[in-house]
């Protein structure tokens, strides 16, 4: 099955917003755990979650979330 293979940006976003990890996921409803594992790309966001935080950065979910395709792992 192939896996979605996706970066973002949430670190960069962050920093231009002089948050920090806890305060992004304060505000946006979240552990500060899940927070890094995004930015360090081990955990996917829910679709929900994703717009949340780009409405939060006044962004399109586009310029946060990149998705590069898929990953054939078998």
């Amino acid at each position: 099955m192939a896996a979605a293979v996706m970066e973002n940006k949430l670190k960069v976003f962050r920093a231009k917003h002089n948050l920090t990890q806890e305060q992004l996921a304060e505000k946006i409803g979240v552990s500060r755990q899940t927070v890094n594992a995004i930015e360090a790309n081990k955990y996917l966001p829910s679709l929900g979650l994703a717009f949340k935080t780009a409405k939060l950065f006044k962004t399109k979910i586009e310029e946060l979330f990149i998705y590069q395709g898929e990953n054939d792992e078998d």
